[in-house]
């Protein structure tokens, strides 16, 4: 069966009473949108992707970029580019003004902010407005709102959509975090209220955490976001994480377009993403479905949308409301077969919502690998930038690769690590399954290390095949492990609750860096059973300690924990070195004394550099 012949049937779940057009829009041809000319404001993957649709509706693209991303695929594939300078992204894609003058001049009618950037950024979408330009997503009020996590629970309260306990606003005070604990009991969240993504987003097992894991969020949602608003609320020890793609016109028709699990997480990052979710009953089906399309009809929502809900037994619990495209829409588009770019563009016309959205026919599963530029040996997933020296994907009509590089194309560290997403659709999940072990086989990404060796354990495992993940199974329960990592020397350790692996400190910087390997373990699960997914940790010896802590990665200094005479322990964290968009703690190797501290607060650095000397012994 092609994927222009699926067949099946679900009930949509509608709000609103405008006009409906019921022809089928499935296909893209001769079709003609209000825009002939558009400007995407973002880079990578994303931009490839509205370029592709742009190029089948006839509609010309301008893309933008930093004069570092001077020749990236989403340059050459618009057909019009604009160089908005040097610097960092705040100063060329997070540059709303820099954005709306290039559209401006260009002579495009309007905005698509794609995923990240400014997409939910409120401020962009109304200078684009303000401009006579479309802003190719919701408005400014509804991003505002909905973007604000506190403002987007008392949203989900009027629309009688059930919620977690959570702080009662935005919390200023490790104190106000501990005084929540102490009511409701851990462990618990902190949360950056203007973002999303994992950024500023801490979890905390006990009191003893609070105070550097309350700091770290709200440095992290400072820096991501301009807001160091955090809040609180009860964190779910056994649930799943699943969200309902929500679509919107602007004659107040709203409809839920299926359902997605992305349980499958690492440092609240997505890394395994399908559609539709697994082991639901359609009794919570059709009420999670009805209450997203409630959330986003009491906002007076307009375009694509996606409402998170974690779900634990036959109980959902509002998570997060994404006012954008969500990376992981193409499962979506694969068992409903409908093109969701497209429909943002029509929305943003002015048309009505079609037949295919409002009536969908979702057949079969499809399942999505997150492909990043990332080291995954021993679970210590370093980011790994650079050139990709060879590139093949496979082609079958039920393979898809969304991408934003091509051989040659160097992936650089200034931005996230996503490379691209490989999505398989099948017509029952095990042939999904089996259909994405296979097209990982041929995937072919070569000079950089990737995250598919992780990809193809974690889908290959009896927990994934069986649903019994959660979002905290992969940190948990997981032990990755690859051909290249039985060389790997390091050791584990211990901190607060918190596991560290600690790499002994060698001439290749990758091996490097301290973070932590998993979280507690969840209630009523043994230490011993979070080993031993694929087999219990090894721990090695490793080199003898050269007295140097040495930078894992190129990146930026965003912590300076110790200073010279500090006595510190095994796992103890030094510093925090930011890289492609994650905190990666650097630990120390050793119980001693650190003698020199090296670099200092926001300094950008090369892998290998040496960031302290240290001395054995002497710590308390």
């Amino acid at each position: 069966m092609g994927l222009t012949d699926l067949v099946g049937r679900i009930s949509p779940h509608t709000v609103g009473d405008g006009p409906i057009d019921n022809h089928n829009r499935n296909s893209l041809k001769g079709r003609s949108p209000m825009f002939s000319k558009i400007l995407i404001a973002n880079r990578g993957e994303i931009a490839v992707r509205i370029i592709d649709t742009c190029a089948r509706l006839n509609v010309s693209t301008v893309a933008v970029h930093s004069s570092a991303d001077a020749a990236s695929l989403h340059v050459r594939r618009a057909d019009e580019a604009i160089d908005l300078g040097d610097g960092p992204a705040s100063e060329n894609y997070l540059n709303p003004q820099a954005i709306v003058d290039a559209a401006l001049n260009s002579g495009a009618e309007a905005i698509h902010p794609g995923y990240g950037f400014l997409s939910e950024n409120a401020g962009f979408a109304q200078a684009v407005a303000d401009a006579g330009l479309v802003f190719i997503g919701p408005s400014p009020a509804a991003i505002s709102t909905m973007g604000d996590k506190v403002a987007s629970r008392e949203v989900a309260i009027r629309a009688k959509v059930p919620m977690a306990p959570g702080s009662d606003g935005a919390v200023d005070s490790a104190e106000a975090v501990l005084e929540f604990g102490e009511k409701h009991g851990y462990p618990i969240l902190v949360k950056a209220s203007a973002g999303g993504g994992g950024r500023g987003m801490r979890r905390i097992n006990g009191p003893e955490e609070a105070g550097e894991s309350f700091d770290a969020a709200v440095r992290e949602a400072t820096a991501a976001f301009g807001n160091g608003e955090v809040f609180v609320e009860r964190y779910l020890v056994s649930a799943r994480h699943v969200e309902v793609q929500v679509v919107a016109d602007s004659h107040g028709l709203v409809s839920a377009l299926g359902d997605r699990d992305c349980s499958v997480q690492r440092r609240h990052q997505k890394l395994i993403e399908e559609s539709p979710a697994p082991g639901l009953s359609e009794k919570m089906r059709e009420d999670m479905g009805a209450a997203a399309a409630r959330l986003a009809g009491e906002v007076g929502y307009q375009g694509l949308g996606t409402v998170e809900f974690l779900v634990e037994g036959e109980n959902f619990y509002f998570l997060e409301m994404n006012t954008r495209i969500q990376v992981e829409h193409p499962v979506t588009e694969l068992v409903n077969n409908v093109d969701l770019v497209a429909e943002q563009l029509r929305i943003a016309s002015g048309e009505h919502l079609g037949s295919n959205i409002t009536d969908p026919q979702p057949v079969g599963t499809a399942i999505e690998a997150r492909i990043n530029a990332e080291d995954v040996a021993g679970g210590l997933f370093v980011p790994s930038p650079g050139v990709i020296t060879a590139l093949s994907a496979p082609t079958s009509e039920s393979v898809r690769f969304d991408t934003g590089y091509d051989s040659g194309d160097e992936v650089l560290p200034f931005y996230d690590s996503l490379i691209g997403k490989l999505i398989v659709w099948g017509e029952d999940r095990k042939t999904a399954i089996n259909g994405l072990l296979a097209a990982l086989d041929e995937l072919q990404i070569e000079g950089i290390a990737t995250t598919v060796p992780a990809a193809r354990q974690i889908i290959d495992t009896d927990d994934f095949r069986s649903v019994a993940h959660t979002t905290l199974w992969l940190e948990n329960s997981f032990e990755f492990s690859t051909d290249e990592d039985e060389g790997l020397a390091r050791n584990e350790v211990e901190v607060n609750g918190r596991f560290y692996v600690i790499p002994q400190f060698s001439d290749d910087p990758a091996l490097s860096v301290g973070r932590p390997a998993a979280e507690a373990p969840a209630e009523g699960e043994s230490a011993d059973r979070r080993r031993k997914s694929n087999g219990a940790r090894k721990r090695r010896s490793g080199p003898t300690f050269d007295g140097t802590v040495k930078a894992p990665m190129q990146g930026t200094i965003i912590k300076v924990n110790v200073e010279p005479g500090a006595a510190v322990t095994t796992g103890e964290p030094l510093f925090v070195l930011e890289a492609m968009k994650m905190e990666n703690p650097v630990a120390s190797p050793i119980t001693g004394t650190v003698d020199d501290v090296l670099v200092t607060l926001g300094q950008s650095l090369s892998a290998g550099t040496h960031l302290a000397t240290m001395s054995e012994g002497g710590a308390a």
